[in-house]
């Protein structure tokens, strides 16, 4: 080794597969929590929520296991800190696949390895390594890694690999001090006076997503390398924040991780690459409550790991066909108790007028009706336009008089949109109230086992 330089031999394990081509959506599991559920009721919620696809952030046996017969699609981890072992040595990587992978395939359907996390030379690259991503015409590569990064891509397309790359918008919108409006990071409508265009290209951006994939296809050019597919290993939007990230709220992880499900099974790709589809891994399964950091690091999760959702989103098929599906099971969109009578009386007022909710139930006579509860009338409202608008952009606020809660406000024979007893309900997948058993698939969602191939490619990276 050089003195003053870095020297560092990198493995790559990069799994070739065989499976139903387009554009798939995953999920991640991390495991830093203080209760860690165990696997086998991981895999039931996993089951439950029809998911197909699932990231490992290690090779946990026990998870392995209990994915075995299930269909479901593993990329596993090597961890950052066993990189560096298992980079020097061919012995040292062999004998992890043979303990990780060789031991466990074909009952368990791994069929992609990521080499560590967001550390400068690995599979999954964090944002950072592309300084500016807007205009994405104009990204490129940290100019510092640009001799590493060619190598790297060139064992990516000899290979036929993809460009592992953790796209999370939340980031960027939270350091953008407003650059980018809301409804960009979210994947809701812009208004039709505030479009984002690549002045380069002219092409029109509706999303920060697509804006981030498509930064990583034109950093891949300025070292010119084309057709290396990219697939996004996280993405996601935090439910909970501090004082000091007011955006991390589950509003907003809601939307963003439903329209980005909703995105990413369309198929319909970037405005640079209309035609090449980008598989996403939601970011992530459950809350990790010892990550480091500020509050909504702890926060990303759709589920707490007890099993109790955040708020619900479904992976099945259902989610594939459901564009025109408003239902959102198991989240309510309420009155704040402590909010001022005058302002809830105007948002009330706006929700049943210009708002077109559905008022009927809480006139006189009607289920929902109390004649001196403000508030209850009130959130009827407020709930019944969230659930018929949320998917085009619906937020809610109202004056910030209202707030998201996941406990059930129906009662009696007053139902609310989102109960699983209202008619909305049915649009939308089933969410656990906690760990169960979990009952066989329908034959239309059954999870098809994929038989792989696989291949180990050594790609020797030196850095001098």
């Amino acid at each position: 080794m050089r003195t003053g330089k870095w020297e560092k031999i990198v493995l790559l394990l990069i799994f070739l597969f065989s499976s139903a081509s387009g554009a798939f959506i995953g999920i991640n599991i991390g495991t830093q929590m203080s209760s860690l559920p165990s696997a086998a009721e991981i895999v039931s919620i996993l089951k439950t929520q029809q998911v197909k696809h699932v990231r490992l952030f290690d090779a946990d046996h026990q998870m392995l296991n209990a994915l075995a017969n299930t269909g479901i699609e593993v990329t596993v981890g090597v961890p950052n800190d066993q990189l560096l072992r298992i980079g020097e040595s061919r012995s040292e990587a062999a004998n992890w696949i043979n303990k990780n992978v060789a031991a466990f395939v074909p009952a368990t359907n791994i069929t992609y390895i990521a080499v560590g996390n967001e550390v400068k030379v690995s599979s999954p690259q964090s944002m950072d390594m592309i300084p500016k991503h807007f205009p994405p015409s104009t990204a490129t590569f940290n100019l510092s890694w640009n001799s590493v990064m060619y190598q790297y891509l060139q064992f990516l397309k000899n290979t036929g690999s993809s460009f592992m790359l953790n796209a999370q918008p939340y980031y960027a919108y939270a350091k953008g001090q407003g650059i980018f409006p809301l409804e960009y990071a979210l994947f809701r409508p812009l208004d039709p006076n505030n479009q984002i265009v690549d002045p380069n290209t002219n092409f029109q951006y509706t999303n920060m997503f697509d804006a981030m994939i498509d930064a990583a296809y034109y950093s891949m050019q300025s070292l010119n390398f084309s057709n290396i597919p990219v697939t996004v290993t996280a993405s996601g939007w935090p439910s909970l924040g501090g004082a000091s990230e007011p955006e991390a709220n589950i509003d907003n992880a809601l939307a963003y991780n439903r329209n980005l499900i909703r995105h990413v099974l369309n198929g319909s790709g970037t405005p640079s690459q209309p035609t090449t589809s980008v598989s996403a891994y939601v970011h992530e399964l459950f809350n990790e409550d010892l990550r480091p950091g500020p509050v909504s690091e702890k926060n990303w999760g759709i589920f707490a790991s007890n099993g109790t959702a955040v708020y619900s989103v479904t992976f099945g098929h259902l989610a594939e066909s459901s564009a025109e599906s408003t239902g959102l099971v198991g989240v309510f969109c309420v009155a704040n108790s402590s909010a001022d009578s005058n302002a809830l009386k105007k948002g009330l007022d706006w929700a049943c007028g210009p708002g077109s909710a559905n008022c009927t139930a809480i006139q006189q006579g009607q289920p929902c009706y109390e004649a001196n509860n403000l508030v209850a009338i009130a959130s009827y409202a407020y709930n019944d336009y969230y659930h018929r608008t949320q998917a085009n952009g619906g937020s809610c606020n109202f004056g910030n008089t209202a707030m998201i809660t996941t406990t059930d406000p129906s009662h009696g024979s007053c139902i609310f949109a989102g109960s699983s007893g209202s008619s909305t309900s049915s649009t939308e997948g089933t969410t656990p109230s906690a760990f169960g058993p979990v009952g066989a698939l329908s034959g239309a969602s059954r999870l098809q086992f994929v038989s792989s191939t696989f291949l180990v490619a050594v790609l020797l990276t030196f850095l001098v």
